[in-house]
């Protein structure tokens, strides 16, 4: 079949022909199928992104749609503010908050210089003090660097910001001299000291102020036993929030893996009267866990508790959405009680069904527009940079609403795409794209930098990318000038994309199938988002991004 013959039966397949005129936004209701019955569900919020809160007393999860892993959760007088694993975007560590744990809107990113993947932090208030404590790992591999490089800069270290107000500013990332673990969890001993958890039950003090180790690390906990019938991904006991209560020290865990099959991942719980042990298990763990793959939700676990604002209990974790990894890691809230004999037990089920929302706390608004007109700075809470080097800021500016994004690299894997934590099944994203110099450009669906598809030009023709490269049978010949307009539409995990001269008359261009491109095959912890590339020498102009979510 010719470029051309595949081009029309890519648009006979949608519904529309390869010159139809359709605003954007059309497709949802001419082109594209209808959304499934659970879909519906939802109410639509900004931009058409759904809500979990139903406007009648009760909510449907999630409660944050999008990646949100690893979600760590403070309450603070009536507010409770959040954050969740960053990963490789900058800026990073990206605050939410809220007054009622069902609705949420970001108050912005709480790191900006790049230190490495920001796996999962804890987010606490001590003496009045804001702190995030994160592990980061170095986006040079080991067997990359040179001896003695390599033998100065460990693969994981734990790192600390702090500030004076939720808001900002916050400190630069300081280096707590903690190599050995990950998911570092704080806690105040039974004796007045600072300490952190770490992953594999680590326990290690820290100094007074907060910011540094000051002693040995002790292993004081080995996790609940997995039965060995169970499918898991692995042990990976992990994640630790801690909690005081009734003259017990709780701690909650996760284990059986991250990913994998759905029903790896959970949430244990064990208690002690001290932090150094003996900790007993929770006789009815897992507390959290996807017990079969017909469940909404998948991987459930890295659990956060909270008190409520009428005083009852919470849990914030995360969860894979039943055929949408893509989205990644979504966060998930659950109610438990407290057993007579004080062990906490969930009350939520499999979360199919709306669940009454907590008692006493103030709705407000929810969620965040991922359109953008380029007349302010939304770094982080929008756009955020992937994998970027110490000086990504400086590739872009904002001018006379216009992102200005300068080249970086000669392929796309060697640049730092700007991409949107997008968090709907369907959705559509377009903008229009202007290019100086030797620059190429455009919109990308983007993992990393070996998974991504995509369409941009080069000021000579449209180019094409999939699974990290050009296809196979090379690019479609199509012209393309230096000003050009771009849509992608995914729908259902197909993702089709568009071109346009004047933003009315549409061509279809190529469709790709792009369910694969998540953590299970790719790895790496991420979700595949809706992006901006700009690569070689010269710069790309990008105006009026619109989003909206798709019925």
């Amino acid at each position: 079949m010719s470029h051309a013959s595949r081009r029309e039966a890519l648009a006979f397949g949608l519904g529309v022909t390869a010159a139809s005129a359709l605003p954007t936004g059309a497709l949802a209701a001419s082109a594209l199928p209808r959304r499934s019955e659970a879909a519906k569900l939802w109410p639509r919020g900004i931009e058409g992104q759904r809500k979990a809160d139903l406007g009648n007393g009760t909510y449907l999860n999630p409660v944050l749609a999008g990646d949100h892993p690893d979600p760590s959760v403070l309450k603070d007088g009536d507010t409770y503010y959040k954050v969740s694993s960053s990963f490789h975007y900058y800026p990073g560590l990206v605050i939410w908050k809220s007054t009622d744990l069902v609705n949420w809107t970001p108050v912005g990113p709480a790191l900006r210089r790049p230190v490495g993947s920001v796996f999962a932090p804890d987010l606490i208030k001590h003496d009045g003090r804001y702190y995030i404590y994160f592990p980061a790992a170095n986006f040079a591999p080991s067997s990359a660097l040179p001896p003695a490089e390599k033998a100065k800069r460990p693969i994981m270290a734990i790192y600390v910001v702090h500030s004076d107000r939720i808001d900002g500013p916050w400190s630069d990332p300081m280096d707590m001299g903690i190599y050995e673990g990950i998911d570092p969890g704080h806690v105040v001993g039974e004796d007045g000291t600072r300490y952190l958890f770490l992953d594999g039950g680590k326990l290690i003090p820290i100094t007074d102020d907060g910011l540094k180790r000051a002693g040995k690390t002790a292993k004081v906990y080995s996790g609940w036993p997995i039965p060995e019938d169970w499918i898991v991904e692995g042990f990976a006991l992990e994640g630790p929030k801690l909690l005081k209560k009734d003259g017990w020290f709780y701690m909650f865990s996760a284990q059986g893996g991250t990913a994998g099959p759905p029903t790896s991942h959970m949430a244990v719980v064990a208690r002690s009267r001290s932090v150094r042990g003996p900790w007993e298990n929770c006789p009815h763990n897992p507390i959290v866990h996807t017990q079969s793959a017909d469940e909404p939700w998948w991987s459930r676990g890295h659990a956060t508790p909270v008190q409520g604002p009428a005083g009852d209990w919470w849990f914030l974790y995360h969860g894979y959405e039943n055929g949408f990894r893509t989205l990644g890691r979504q966060m998930l809230l659950e109610p438990f009680d407290w057993t007579a004999d004080g062990w906490p037990l969930a009350k939520g089920g499999d979360l199919t069904k709306p669940l009454r929302k907590p008692r006493g706390g103030k709705a407000g608004a929810h969620g965040a527009a991922h359109s953008d007109d380029f007349t302010r700075d939304r770094f982080g809470i929008n756009l955020a940079a992937f994998m970027p080097g110490d000086t990504y800021a400086e590739r872009m500016r904002l001018e006379d609403g216009a992102l200005i994004l300068t080249g970086e690299g000669t392929r796309i894997s060697e640049s730092s795409p700007l991409v949107i934590n997008a968090g709907e099944r369907n959705y559509e994203m377009s903008v229009e794209v202007e290019l100086t110099g030797n620059a190429q450009g455009g919109i990308l669906l983007y993992y990393d930098q070996r998974f991504f598809c995509g369409a941009g030009a080069d000021g000579q023709r449209l180019r094409t990318y999939k699974m990290g490269q050009s296809p196979m049978f090379g690019d479609m010949k199509v012209p393309a000038g230096r000003r050009l307009f771009l849509r992608v539409v995914n729908h259902e995990n197909v993702a089709t994309f568009f071109h346009s001269q004047d933003a009315r008359h549409w061509q279809t261009y190529i469709s790709y199938e792009v369910a694969g491109y998540n953590h299970n095959v790719a790895d790496g912890f991420l979700s595949l988002r809706p992006a901006l590339y700009a690569i070689k020498d010269g710069t790309v102009r990008f105006r009026n991004l619109r989003y909206v979510a798709l019925n």
